[in-house]
């Protein structure tokens, strides 16, 4: 390919060649590539001023600044390349805005596989979709977002239950369903719930046992009351037969 341009009306034409045709159509939409560089930079020395012509050393000096830029930017193609393959079974939340609204939307998943075409780096989500990049907004693994989805519906569960003092033995139902969801939960879930709403489920259930005349020894205040009553009965009856004796 030719290193020298044509220029017309102070633009540089481009070789019309087929490989050059070809590297046009490939790099359609892409960046200043080298060679579009070099193109202009000979044409540049080619229609420069005679009376006043650049030196070799600002020349060298464009040419290296432009080839540490390029560099730069393909480490950081490498970089990015590095991080998405990184992304492949991970729990990602996508921030994607709408070109038409201007709205901005969440999208969530797992990345089944990274898709790299015209120069983008794109997700393929779990959910069919595919989503550049540059669109990533937070990545987790499915364990971490288990344990946040799960804790949330927990505090879900705990705010539709009343208060203690509202509480009746028809919410008995709610707060063990609460109890043995809770229960389920591993360790690690168990983190991400928050102390509030386990303090709340346990004062709920002691003002249940309260309700439904629970006491430690596993008997109820009636039948507390009548051993009572009847342990008074007997004491009056010994005195009764004492004082009928004598």
């Amino acid at each position: 390919m030719a290193l020298v341009a044509p220029v017309t009306n102070g633009k540089v034409e481009s070789v019309s060649t087929e490989e050059t045709k070809k590297e046009q159509a490939k790099a359609k939409g892409s960046d200043l590539g080298y060679d579009q560089f070099l193109q202009i930079l000979c044409a540049e020395m080619q229609y420069q001023d005679p009376l006043e012509p650049t030196s070799n050393t600002e020349y060298i000096a464009q040419l290296a600044t432009f080839s540490q830029l390029e560099s730069t930017l393909d480490l950081n193609d490498k970089v990015t390349s590095s991080m998405a393959n990184d992304l492949v079974g991970k729990y990602v939340i996508m921030k994607t805005t709408s070109s038409t609204t201007g709205e901005t939307s969440y999208k969530y998943g797992t990345v089944d596989y990274i898709l790299y075409q015209d120069g983008d780096t794109l997700l393929a989500l779990d959910d069919g979709g595919f989503y550049s990049i540059d669109d990533l907004d937070t990545v987790s693994t499915p364990e971490y977002m288990d344990g946040v989805t799960m804790a949330k519906t927990f505090s879900t569960m705990i705010a539709k239950l009343p208060s203690v003092s509202k509480l009746t033995i028809s919410d008995e139902g709610s707060l063990k369903e609460a109890r043995k969801y809770y229960d389920a939960l591993t360790d690690y879930q168990k983190k991400f719930v928050s102390t509030t709403d386990v303090e709340t489920l346990e004062a709920l259930e002691k003002q249940m046992s309260k309700l439904k005349g629970d006491t430690d020894d596993g008997t109820t205040g009636t039948d507390t009351d009548t051993k009572t009553d009847d342990s008074t009965t007997d004491t009056d009856n010994k005195t009764e037969g004492t004082e009928s004796t004598e």
